[in-house]
């Protein structure tokens, strides 16, 4: 059957491709030859615009595509009260660096009242109502916040204990949860390349390095994320997207999710999972076995948004049948492994192969779940 509330058996991850206009009315602001006034005008005409073609493809639910944002989380973050981008050099992936930038805690945590990104999800959901579509909004996870520095990069003046740090985090998550909740966003996504990080031996030692346990902050990170959607109405769907890492179509960790599968998909409370099953470097479906039986959903993203040919429908529907000998068919679903432009420097592939996977995605559902 499909599925009348989020996530859909078609879903897609949030980021698109930045339109070309957006990208010179972008520079154009860099260079001060429009002022922020125009590149909103300019932004809030392409995402009308995305909205419709999602809905056009027979997409269930619409994002903003991200593309007010550089970044998939910098954005989010550096609005909170007590954070601040700096610069620093960027994070190495597979062959490529990112620009150099990063979030640090430099005082008290909160979510404030005016966070930007309250104002573009009242306007996503404006539009989407007027399509008949579902509004997705998508966040960076609590655990984002912690992983990027480390102790290294809270400070130790607004927080001598740690334990205060996450305490503050987690009411932070569930103030915005409710703000979200009360513009009408009832489908908000938490976006975490963490979880995938933890499966990864290379990162999980950097952890160590730099004086972290990889193993205790699975607990940590569970308890904070649960604690932020604890109260959530009956009527809200809270997933989250797990990633390797996303930026130009490179990468970062490898490994399956044995390591934390078990906390992952049984002890965190999410109504659904964005897992990324598109190469090896995810290993294979066994973990599934540790979701219960019951509500959740697991979106399997097997379609790769890091490269535009355009995958088989029979191998697509293949997989979908191998991952159900470990989860009931009834809680899988399918989407793009992750989204299309994490940064807006955005993935190595068109906008015409981009709409091509996620009316694969759709096309594949139907046939598989009718």
């Amino acid at each position: 059957m499909q599925r009348s509330r989020p996530p859909f058996r078609a879903d897609m991850v949030g980021s698109l491709l930045r339109p070309q206009r957006i990208k010179e009315a972008r520079a154009k602001f860099e260079k001060r030859a429009i002022d922020a006034k125009e590149l909103s005008r300019i932004e809030d005409l392409e995402i009308e615009k995305v909205i419709h073609k999602q809905k056009q493809l027979g997409l269930q639910s619409a994002t903003d595509g991200e593309f007010r944002r550089s970044w998939w989380h910098f954005d989010f973050l550096k609005n909170l009260s007590g954070c601040e981008i700096y610069k620093t050099d960027g994070i190495d992936f597979k062959g490529i660096r990112t620009r150099g930038e990063n979030i640090r805690v430099t005082g008290k945590i909160d979510f404030p009242p005016n966070h930007p990104m309250l104002a573009h999800f009242a306007f996503l959901k404006k539009h989407c109502d007027l399509a008949q579509i579902v509004p997705k909004m998508t966040i960076p996870s609590p655990s984002v916040l912690h992983y990027r520095g480390g102790r290294h990069a809270i400070s130790k003046d607004a927080y001598p204990s740690m334990d205060d740090f996450f305490v503050d985090l987690g009411k932070c998550y569930r103030k915005a949860v409710k703000a979200f909740y009360d513009l009408g966003c009832r489908y908000l996504q938490f976006d975490d390349t963490i979880w995938a990080y933890l499966c990864s031996e290379e990162q999980r030692e950097k952890m160590r390095g730099r004086g972290d346990d990889p193993d205790e902050f699975q607990e940590v990170y569970a308890r904070v994320i649960n604690y932020a959607i604890a109260e959530r109405s009956s009527d809200m769907t809270i997933t989250t997207h797990v990633c390797r890492g996303n930026f130009r179509s490179t990468w970062v960790s490898s490994g399956g999710y044995e390591p934390v599968a078990d906390t992952l998909l049984s002890k965190v409370n999410y109504d659904g999972y964005f897992l990324e099953y598109d190469s090896e470097r995810a290993g294979g479906f066994e973990p599934l076995r540790f979701l219960p039986k019951g509500d959740k959903v697991v979106v399997l993203g097997l379609i790769t948004s890091k490269a535009g040919a355009l995958e088989a429908r029979d191998m697509l529907k293949q997989r979908i049948g191998e991952a159900a000998k470990f989860a009931d068919m009834n809680q899988l679903a399918l989407s793009p492994q992750c989204g299309f432009a994490s940064t807006e420097e955005g993935n190595v592939l068109t906008e015409d192969e981009q709409w091509a996977k996620l009316k694969l995605a759709v096309d594949v559902a139907k046939d598989v779940w009718g």
